[in-house]
């Protein structure tokens, strides 16, 4: 139960005090936050509740969205990035999770030429910052529209023609990846690079009624969880296993009832 981390969109209907109340008595002993938990907020302050909830805050949700069609969006997505980072640097988050962005009718050669731009226009400030930037690698479904980067060979790969710099790593959501018949070699690649930073969890509902709002609890669906988590575990990865679930089915019941459903599925995953 030490290792179990709540994504605050998981628990979407609830305010930030609900989160904060509500997961650690449940047992969570760690909280992914959500950029629209920090609207008309000051940043600080919530990284100093949350603490004081008793919760570990892992990271920010989400940076990225790099390509654009013209120089001024891409620049408006640098300076978006920029605040994300300073966010995160004064909630105490450990990094920032990119969800890297595509563009429709753009190839996607040139929307990962443009992610690599991005992330390398906003590298030295999270360096300084000391806030890390997780690229998260997204299921091809999301190619033309939400990330050109969809495997961890593509993100071990940027990783790489950035210069493998401190700071930048991978989020390894398995939502997304759990059909690569290279991911246990590509998380073993990650992890020797010390890039493996966090390791999201929910499942595939067969059949799905929605490609983006109707993830599974794990166990419902046909994901390996249990495979996949011994593989990121035997590469040396020690750091949390953050459930990370869309639903708008979850989202439209008792929320107090579906945490308790999350903490259930993920005792009965992890035993011990």
């Amino acid at each position: 139960m030490n290792r179990l981390c709540v994504h605050s969109i998981t628990t979407k209907p609830w305010s930030l005090e609900e989160c904060l109340r509500h997961y650690p008595a449940a047992g969570v002993s760690a909280l992914t936050l959500w950029r629209n938990h920090l609207v008309g907020r000051d940043a600080t302050e919530v990284g100093r509740q949350v603490r004081e909830a008793g919760l570990e805050l892992t990271s920010l949700c989400r940076g990225g969205f790099f390509p654009a069609a013209d120089q001024a969006g891409r620049q408006a997505a640098i300076d978006d990035n920029l605040r994300c980072i300073e966010e995160a640097a004064a909630l105490g988050a450990g990094w920032v999770v990119l969800v890297c962005g595509a563009l429709p009718g753009q190839s996607l050669d040139q929307s990962r030429a443009q992610i690599a731009e991005g992330i390398a226009a906003v590298l030295p400030a999270a360096q300084a910052a000391g806030v890390a930037l997780a690229i998260e690698p997204l299921h091809p479904m999301y190619a033309d529209d939400r990330s050109a980067i969809n495997t961890m060979a593509q993100a071990n790969a940027l990783c790489d023609e950035l210069g493998s710099p401190r700071g930048l790593g991978i989020a390894l959501d398995v939502y997304h990846v759990w059909w690569d018949p290279d991911l246990r070699r590509q998380i073993q690649i990650s992890a020797q690079a010390g890039r493996l930073l966090a390791f999201h969890i929910c499942d595939w509902l067969t059949p799905t009624t929605d490609l983006l709002n109707d993830r599974g609890l794990m166990g419902e669906g046909c994901i390996p969880i249990a495979e996949i988590s011994r593989w990121v575990d035997e590469a040396g990865f020690a750091g949390m296993r953050e459930v990370e679930i869309f639903s708008n089915r979850r989202w439209a019941g008792d929320q107090q009832a579906w945490l308790g459903q999350i903490v259930d599925a993920y005792r009965c995953l992890y035993p011990r």
